[in-house]
């Protein structure tokens, strides 16, 4: 258990060096169907949306400081949000289009998509993370996501760095191509193979902006296999070369 005493004396300095975060907050407070929330790197709560107040059975968002995804959810869903915590804190790399099951307004289940973002203050220290969920409740209802949609969608993040064809990916969906085709449509308003070269396209920048790892090699640790290909996704994404984005990217880091 958690040490109160702790956390209360160290909640000051954490939540200064996390103002403008938290500041985010209140953007959320009137949509019921959008989770923000913020954790320490321990995986406790130090913000809560009033979205997830009920939903967790509290009666205030101070009720959850200082609790932890166990504290509050079922354990099957608690377990991928520690784990992809876990992720986020070892590679210093965001979580983006992750498909979870969350609870409900009403209290029942359903899924939702998230992203989460490492928090770090201006020395580089790493203290926590934010993370934003929305509800899909309508194409929840519809049957439109299932366990065997979230599975595919978490193997393309896990190998968009090798050829994936698209019966490959129906197969870990249990679904035809078409009927995958038309699902990836419905949740994330594009096709199958262009949410493959988006997700390979974001992991791409992240490590262009993040890391010193030269570009050509990001080009082949990423699935483009030449930097050229690299190059002109870059371009078209963000207006700037790869190199040029690395460099506007340290230019504001030193700001």
């Amino acid at each position: 258990m958690f040490a109160t005493s702790t956390l209360a004396a160290q909640r000051p300095y954490i939540v200064q060096q996390l103002s403008d975060v938290l500041f985010v907050e209140s953007l959320f407070e009137r949509l019921p169907d959008v989770v923000f929330s913020v954790k320490d790197t321990q995986g406790r709560y130090l913000a809560m949306s009033s979205a997830c107040v009920a939903r967790c059975r509290l009666r205030h968002k101070q009720d959850a400081i200082g609790r932890t995804a166990h504290d509050l959810f079922p354990s099957h869903m608690a377990q991928r949000y520690c784990e992809q915590d876990a992720v986020v804190f070892a590679a210093g790399r965001p979580i983006v289009d992750s498909l979870d099951l969350t609870l409900y307004n009403d209290g029942k289940s359903g899924w939702c998509i998230s992203n989460k973002q490492p928090i770090h203050n201006a020395s580089g220290t790493l203290l926590g993370l934010v993370c934003i969920s929305k509800d899909l409740t309508e194409l929840s209802r519809d049957g439109l996501i299932d366990a065997g949609f979230a599975r595919v969608v978490d193997y393309i993040q896990a190998h968009y760095a090798r050829h994936l064809n698209l019966q490959e990916l129906a197969d870990v969906a249990g679904l035809s191509i078409a009927q995958l085709d038309r699902r990836m449509k419905r949740v994330f308003q594009t096709s199958t193979g262009e949410f493959v070269r988006r997700t390979r396209l974001e992991a791409a920048l992240y490590a262009i902006r993040e890391t010193t790892i030269p570009i050509a090699d990001i080009a082949v640790d990423t699935g483009f296999f030449d930097q050229s290909a690299l190059h002109k996704q870059c371009k078209l994404a963000t207006g700037l070369s790869p190199r040029q984005l690395r460099l506007q990217h340290c230019r504001d880091s030193a700001d």
